[in-house]
């Protein structure tokens, strides 16, 4: 059984930072590109950033230069470093596979006040 379980959300003022983790178990973890997706109030749900197995990544042109994936093969973990965040970063966040996504988790609150 797949879980992914998000954590580390919260409300921030604009410029602040904050850092998310996402556990996951169920998947071979280091054979998998993840990615950190996020939804807003009213929009779809968006890729933020992904990385692969051997630590390459991508971002959304929204978020380059303020936000850092990496991942942890050891502990099954993926983290997301949000930095510099603006209130448009509000959203829920979400961790999942990048290919053939599982069962989306109950993602982490990330609210960014002005």
């Amino acid at each position: 059984q797949v879980q992914l379980v998000e954590s580390g959300g919260g409300l921030v003022q604009a410029g602040g930072y904050l850092r998310l983790s996402c556990a996951t178990s169920g998947i071979i973890f280091s054979l998998n590109v993840m990615g950190w997706y996020r939804q807003a109030p009213g929009k779809q749900r968006e890729l933020v950033a992904s990385i692969t197995s051997g630590g390459s990544t991508n971002y959304a042109d929204s978020v380059k230069g303020r936000f850092t994936i990496s991942r942890d093969n050891a502990k099954n973990t993926v983290y997301l470093q949000m930095n510099s965040l603006k209130p448009e970063d509000t959203a829920v966040y979400y961790c999942n596979t990048f290919y053939n996504p599982r069962s989306w988790g109950q993602g982490t609150q990330v609210t960014v006040s002005s």
